[in-house]
């Protein structure tokens, strides 16, 4: 029958056709005497139909009458009802029955021997895949085609991800070489295939592997079960251990399928065993076993012991079984499966994790799922089930629900794709009754257990029903514990309610014609719009997955006419919102906020609503340039090529067509205002799913058509009210178009400038992170969820949210270069609306590296955009912490110079509000008044002395705010200008007495000395040391060499500055060794060698046991002998031989004076007195020191 009568019979009582369906496998048993005797000679099947060779031309003779009756037979009925209904069957009709009853699409070999394939509209595999959800990995396959039964030889390819287990291997790469349909495919064309015979319903034949560099050539044998045009069992002599069918296999079924006229036919064994007599019957028995003694033999023995027996079972029944007869009438009519590889190849992925590519395998093994459906196989419910199981048996949900930790995020992907399909199955529109509700026990089973995943990842969240729609009054609980556990079978459970009976929905999808009757009843008015459509009123979501029912069992056209009539649905309820909100504008605006009208997004929604439809619609669109099966490559995916397809004839607006629909729902759905769900996941998939509509839509080229739908969904867009997510007022909690509106930025610029800029400037709103929603907000019948002002932080993808809004300002930016007002505009809404500093000084960092480009001319307009959004930076930041602040702050400087002096004068007149004292002094007017900037600008000498000016004026105000860091700096910038230079010194000595530190002080002073002021540096120095505090042990302290500057400088001034600051460095140090040194420094050279001014050095050495020199060698002795009781306390036999030498060091400090050498004999005793009990350190001392 062909496919399109086929689809004809949706929803219609009678049997869908059975080359569709799936069934068990037959039954071995026969229990009934075959037809009339006739002769048992072997003749060649005959050639007719769809099984012609290919290449060959059917003569244009019509069918005959015996070949229409036995293709349907053979097609729907079991051999066995055959004879039950007819008591005597001709020979030549059994002949045709038994001859049509082989599978006669190489595509349905094709699906049970690789992944997947792509061809023409209308295929399985392919179209299933694009239609699976966002979790797949990498692209989605194209739409698919059905062989056509005279394709050339060769022609019939496999194409598919790399296969599973040793049968799919991968020997071809991404080609598909290796995939066995392709493999057998070869075998075929190089003559493998002999001695192939078929015997009834049973085909055997051998093939052989050619011979290889590594390995000898093998010939296998094959035999192929089959009944009603379907594949019910398979054996193999290679030993295949695989989902799918091996290459041998494929090569014997499509040598049976290309080249019937050479298979040599015989009827099934039992009625050539009926046409013998008893000599016959023993000889054939004889010859048989002689044969094969050795295998038969002990089999034959028995069965002739349980014959001759009178009470053996196998004399209770009639007839004998004949694996060549057929399946019996009870038997299920299914293509063969192998349960348990399915079993293990899904518990192998799932116990890698997500690694090797698992992911995407098991991807292709529900893209295999929606194939089969796809093609009306019941094998795709029998192996999704087979699939789910493995999955609720993953001991990592158990792990994950005791640790409490969420499972992975591909994993995640999987079971949303999981739960997708079987909603699918539940919706399928011509499953029967029983089999549906053992689908329905089943996920009822699963969804009870504990270790469920829930729906969204967040445990509690409250959903509608998919069987309801939009609720006018719901009450939400904050209490998570209230509300209903929502698991991921939960959808496919809930739509045990939905049917495809009414009556209205039949007429949708049977015609294209379907229109408003011309007198209608009261209660057919809400079905029709005013253009006489038809509507279909139905929960989005849940129609949405209605059309993916029909789409993915085999129902294009009739998926195709419901989308049409949900997006005539879509559009009513967008007028009539739009005139609503036009009537509350007034008090909207007043208000300054608005309500969330949708309970769920549809974007982000575990359905996918929209990406439903869109491929529904772009799949008619859709230019095939092979007609014919193709190798799909993994790794080169090519892109889709569209053309209009005009919507159905009967549809008054004749103009509109697909791909003009695709693109206007996926606007109205990702335009749809939206509260942001809760829970990381849910958030994350509302982002991936708009990024995956986007991308989609990016591959449509926009024509005039495409670009005028554009632009009127844009349009009702900006002017739409709460159904609107660009609307002019927007609830606070609505999820940000910023994505969305950078494609249609990006889309309308070059056809609608100004609509595209009012668009994209209307989408750079985060109310999330904007003044929060007043009380009334929440009152609305519609709210969803409460507002409370602190909710942000739960927007898990906000920071991710927050870099969009960056590039949607970027990308605006860019594309207003050298338009003054469009990017005052643009300034205006991103000081307004963007509230991350790094965000705002990236695009400031963009700005300026689009206006200066390295090979054109630099862009004055855009680069004051730049500086602005610099300032505002400088400004956000100046008050808290940020680890890039100095970068920010040297590149605004960089900006500013690029922009010219003007700018740099106007930071530095205003640093105040844009730097602290420190950047100001250091980093600002520094390189402001640097040489390199003076170059670059070519400033001359009336603005290089503005510069310097308004640098002085900023190192003077930075000193008095902050003189401890700016101090050093304001002498610098004011060394070239004496008034300013005075003050600034004079800063620093009134900020010495306040909490200026020493090593501040010392900075200073040795700055000016550097200058060549050594009198005020003495100043400095000396107040510097009345903040020291050194003590005994801190020999190492980074203030030492200070301490030893600051006395040569005094000592270099003259013996009344030494003597000034003896009394302070006696004071401040208590370290004998530093004490020491710098007795030692004094006594080398004569005091006042500086060259001041006035002066004249003595030129004679300073005495030790005259002031200020005596006061400093007292203090020393007196350090060491504290410093050596203080080290004798605690000391260990280690350092012994340190103390000694520091006694050594002592002594020469104890010689200087003329009674030095008693003072320090003196010292030694009193040592050996006190320390008698040191025994050993005591005699080092006496060995030593006498």
């Amino acid at each position: 029958m062909a496919e399109g009568g086929e689809r004809e019979e949706l929803l219609s009582p009678s049997p869908v056709s059975p080359a569709k369906r799936l069934c068990s496998w037959p039954s071995p048993q026969a229990h009934h005497p075959r037809g009339s005797p006739g002769a048992a000679g072997g003749g060649v099947g005959g050639v007719g139909g769809s099984c012609l060779p290919p290449g060959a031309r059917p003569h244009l003779q019509p069918e005959s009458l015996l070949d229409c009756a036995a293709k349907t037979v053979a097609e729907k009925w079991a051999y066995e009802r055959v004879e039950e209904r007819f008591e005597r069957i001709p020979e030549p009709v059994q002949r045709r029955i038994v001859y049509w009853s082989f599978p006669r699409n190489e595509r349905e070999i094709c699906m049970y021997s690789s992944f997947q394939y792509r061809g023409g509209p209308g295929a399985g595999a392919a179209s299933g895949a694009a239609g699976a959800s966002p979790a797949e990995e990498g692209p989605p396959p194209p739409p698919g085609a059905a062989a056509p039964a005279g394709s050339a030889p060769g022609a019939a390819v496999a194409g598919a991800s790399p296969g599973l287990g040793s049968g799919a291997g991968v020997a071809g790469g991404g080609s598909g070489e290796g995939l066995p349909f392709r493999r057998g495919i070869r075998l075929l064309d190089s003559g493998s295939v002999e001695n192939v015979l078929q015997v009834g319903f049973h085909l055997s034949g051998t093939v052989t592997e050619p011979a290889t560099t590594s390995e000898p050539a093998v010939t296998y044998k094959v035999a192929i079960s089959f009944d009603r045009c379907k594949i019910t069992s398979v054996t193999c002599g290679c030993g295949n251990k695989d989902i799918f069918y091996c290459a041998h296999v494929v090569a014997l079924s499509l040598y049976r399928i290309r080249r019937p006229d050479q298979v040599k036919l015989r009827l099934p064994i039992s009625e050539t065993l009926f046409q013998m007599n008893r000599d016959q019957l023993q000889k054939f028995i004889q010859y048989l076993i002689t044969a094969h003694h050795t295998e038969v033999l002990p089999t034959a023995q028995k069965l002739a012991d349980e014959i001759l027996s009178s009470n053996s079972e196998i004399n209770q029944v009639n007839g004998a079984p004949d694996p060549t007869a057929g399946a019996s009438i009870d038997d299920e009519n299914c293509w063969h499966l192998d349960e348990e590889q399915v079993k293990e190849q899904v518990k192998l992925f799932l116990s890698q994790g997500g690694y090797y590519g698992s992911g995407k395998q098991l991807n292709s093994m529900f893209a295999k799922v929606r194939e089969m459906l796809r093609m009306r196989d019941s094998n795709g419910a029998r192996m999704l089930t087979l699939i789910t199981e493995q999955f609720m048996a993953d001991p990592r949900l158990t792990l994950w629900r005791q640790q409490g930790t969420s499972m992975t995020d591909k994993c995640r992907q999987l079971w949303d794709e999981l739960g997708a399909l079987w909603v699918c199955i539940i919706l399928n529109p011509h499953c029967k009754l029983e089999e549906k509700s053992c689908w329905l026990q089943q996920l009822q089973k699963w969804n009870d257990l504990d270790v469920c995943p829930l729906e969204d990842g967040n445990y509690g969240h409250e959903l509608p029903n998919i069987t309801n729609a939009l609720p006018q009054n719901a009450s939400h609980s904050s209490d998570s514990l209230s509300r209903p556990r929502r698991t991921v079978f939960t959808r496919a459970i809930e739509g045990r309610e939905l049917h495809w009976q009414d009556s209205h929905l039949q007429r949708i999808i049977s015609s294209d014609v379907y229109t408003a009757p011309a007198c209608q009843r009261e209660s057919e008015r809400l079905l029709f719009n005013s253009q006489g459509q038809p509507l279909w009123l139905e929960h989005v979501p849940t129609a949405c997955a209605r059309v993916d029912a029909l789409r993915s069992h085999g129902y294009p056209k009739e998926a195709l006419r419901l989308t049409v009539a949900i997006i005539n649905t879509l559009r009513l309820q967008q007028q009539r919102q739009l005139e609503i909100y036009k009537h509350q504008k007034k008090e909207l605006l007043q208000r300054g906020t608005t309500t969330i009208t949708n309970l769920e997004g549809w974007v982000g929604h575990p359905l996918d609503p929209i990406g439903c439809l869109f491929l529904t619609l772009t799949e008619a669109c859709r230019l095939n340039d092979d007609g014919y099966l193709e190798v799909s490559d993994m790794n080169e995916s090519r892109p889709p090529v569209y053309q209009h397809v005009p919507v159905a004839a009967g549809c008054p607006n004749s103009s509109e067509s697909y791909l003009s629909l695709a693109m206007e729902v996926a606007l109205m759905g990702m335009g749809q205002q939206r509260v942001m769900p809760e829970g990381l996941y849910a958030q994350d998939k509302v982002c991936r799913n708009e990024e995956q509509l986007l991308s989609r839509l990016q591959e449509l080229q926009l024509d005039d058509e495409l670009v005028q739908t554009l632009q009127k969904q844009c349009i009702l867009l900006l002017e739409g009210g709460p159904f609107s997510g660009l609307g002019e007022v927007i609830h606070r909690e609505s999820v940000p178009m910023h994505t969305f509106a950078k494609y249609l930025f990006s889309a309308l610029l070059p056809h609608d400038p100004d609509l595209s800029y009012k668009l994209a400037l209307r989408a750079m709103r985060l109310p999330v992170l904007e003044n929060s929603t007043s009380s009334g907000d929440t009152s609305h019948p519609h709210h969803m969820v409460s507002v409370v002002p602190s909710r942000y932080p739960r927007w898990f993808t906000l920071g991710h949210l927050e870099s969009q809004q960056c590039e949607l300002a970027s990308t605006m930016l860019t594309a207003a270069k050298g338009d003054t007002l469009r990017l005052r505009t643009i300034l205006e809404a991103i000081q307004k609306h963007i509230h991350s500093s790094s965000l705002i000084f990236k695009l400031a960092q963009d700005a300026f590296k689009i206006a200066t480009p390295t090979d054109s001319s630099t862009d004055g307009t855009l680069l004051n955009v730049a500086l602005e959004l610099g300032l505002q930076v400088m400004r956000m930041t100046l008050s808290t912490l940020n680890w890039r602040r100095r970068e920010m702050v040297r590149w605004l400087v960089t900006c500013a110079t690029e922009v010219g002096v003007r700018a740099l004068v106007s930071i530095l007149q205003s640093w105040y509000t844009l730097f602290t004292p420190t950047e100001a002094t250091s980093i600002v007017a520094a390189t402001a008044v640097s040489h390199t900037t003076i170059l670059r600008l070519s400033l001359d000498y009336p603005q290089r002395e503005e510069l310097a000016s308004c640098a002085r004026t900023l190192a003077l105000q930075c000193a008095m705010k902050d003189p401890q860091s700016c101090a050093l700096s304001a002498l610098t910038l004011c060394e070239k200008d004496h008034i300013a230079f005075e003050a600034a010194y004079q800063i620093a000595i009134d900020a010495a007495a306040g909490g200026m530190t020493h090593s501040q002080l010392f900075t200073i002073a040795r700055y000016m000395e550097l200058r060549g002021y050594p009198l005020r540096a003495f100043k400095l120095a000396s107040l510097a040391m009345s903040h020291l505090n050194l003590a005994y042990n801190q020999d190492t302290h980074p203030a030492i060499n200070d301490v030893l500057w600051a006395c040569a400088l005094s000592h270099s001034l003259g013996k009344n500055e030494l003597a000034a600051l003896i009394p302070l460095v006696v004071k401040s140090v208590h370290c004998a060794t530093v004490l020491s040194d710098i007795l030692r420094r004094c006594t080398v050279t004569a005091p006042g060698l500086a060259g001041i001014p006035g002066r004249r050095s003595s030129g004679k050495l300073m005495s030790t046991d005259k002031a200020p020199l005596r006061q400093l060698l007292d203090a020393t002795i007196n350090a060491y002998i504290n410093t050596t009781h203080s080290r004798l306390t605690h000391i260990s036999p280690r350092h012994y031989g340190e103390f000694i030498e520091f006694l050594s060091k002592a002594r020469e400090t104890f010689l200087l004076p003329q009674d030095g050498h008693l003072q320090f004999a003196q010292f030694i005793d009193n040592l050996k007195q006190i320390y008698k009990g040191k025994k050993k350190l005591m005699l080092l001392v006496r060995e030593r020191f006498g």
